[in-house]
């Protein structure tokens, strides 16, 4: 297939470009390289026939007209979203207009080319959500596609408004969308101000290691490589108008998250060991949510998928992957926020 995927030079977006290049679909991949994107996290495919670039943000409706028309694809893949939580609690209006205002644009520049080409059912607009738009979990319990909709922060209360959006275009319009809500990724190219690459980067350089409040709050981890395989499982073979939760089925609270990082690097890094003494508790931040974990069941039952990364394993990759890649690190630590608080002016 010919594919639209937007934010593509991002974390997960990138994963997604480099993957569909692989299996020999063409990509555009449509990016504003605002401050956490990095057209390096796709330069191995950036010579291939198969990969082009197309330098837009989702909030210009001109530009996404022109896009959709010069290359008209079978598929688009929206990831182009503000995302760090943090950043949303000290500015919440680049998130609403990203999130919401860019999605509605995505979705009626894909409904109107859609249209022209007379409504193709192969057609596919897939949104990639995330697990936080379903709220806080207690001790027991996961969320699943039924679970409803409690978003606590303005991140993710920007991305379940998208996730209405995309619903509502679904039942008013006929447009064929296919939606996904993914638990926590992690791996390699991870902007260096999410928890894994701040806690690797951080006791490399013998700083402290944040952890908000005591560390009790629980994620479910998703290799990052594993949910590009998901997405592209869920573009190809998921229902139109159905929504797929995606998990790691690796559930583990931030302080043993941590640990395992340090230990990780104690032994990669004697000299430097032990790591963990560089924990350092914070004040936790504004709303945190205690616990997200995903039942994974129907992905699994409708589609035959499911995670091949434990959290063992990807955690050593990654850690392995930043110790060998300083040059890709290394300038973006020079970016806007990054290394610094943020999220405390709640």
């Amino acid at each position: 297939m010919k594919l639209l995927i937007t934010g593509g030079a991002g974390f997960i977006g990138s994963a997604v470009v480099r993957l569909a290049v692989a299996r020999g679909h063409d990509v555009i991949n449509l990016d504003a390289l605002t401050y956490a994107a990095c057209l390096d996290n796709v330069a191995s495919v950036a010579t291939s026939p198969r990969y082009a670039f197309e330098h837009a943000d989702i909030r210009d409706r001109a530009a996404l007209d022109r896009i959709f028309a010069a290359h008209a694809p079978d598929a688009v893949m929206h990831l182009a979203a503000e995302s760090h939580v943090d950043r949303s609690i000290d500015g919440p209006a680049d998130f609403i207009e990203t999130n919401i205002t860019g999605t509605f644009n995505l979705l009626e520049a894909a409904r109107a080319r859609w249209q022209t080409q007379g409504r193709p059912e192969r057609f596919r607009f897939h949104h990639i959500s995330t697990d936080e738009v379903f709220g806080s979990l207690g001790e027991n319990g996961q969320f699943t596609e039924e679970t409803p909709y409690d978003p606590r922060s303005p991140y993710s209360a920007s991305k379940a408004a998208s996730d209405h959006l995309v619903r509502a275009w679904h039942h008013t319009y006929g447009l064929p969308v296919v939606l996904s809500n993914c638990s926590n990724n992690y791996g390699p190219f991870h902007f260096p101000e999410k928890l894994i690459p701040v806690v690797i980067l951080n006791a490399l350089h013998g700083q402290p290691i944040p952890v908000y409040g005591q560390g009790a709050n629980m994620r479910d981890w998703l290799f990052v490589e594993d949910h590009a395989d998901a997405l592209l499982t869920v573009l190809e073979r998921g229902s139109p108008g159905r929504s797929y939760a995606i998990g790691g089925e690796n559930e583990a609270t931030n302080i043993d998250l941590v640990r395992k990082i340090c230990a990780l690097l104690d032994a990669r890094r004697p000299d430097a060991a032990p790591h963990d003494r560089l924990i350092t508790f914070v004040a936790d931040r504004p709303g945190h949510d205690l616990r997200y974990a995903i039942d994974p069941a129907r992905i699994r039952a409708e589609l035959g998928w499911r995670p091949s990364v434990t959290l063992e394993e990807g955690l050593a990759h990654t850690v392995d992957w930043y110790l060998a890649n300083e040059v890709w690190w290394r300038p973006l630590m020079k970016r806007q926020g990054v290394g610094e608080r943020l999220g405390v002016k709640a």
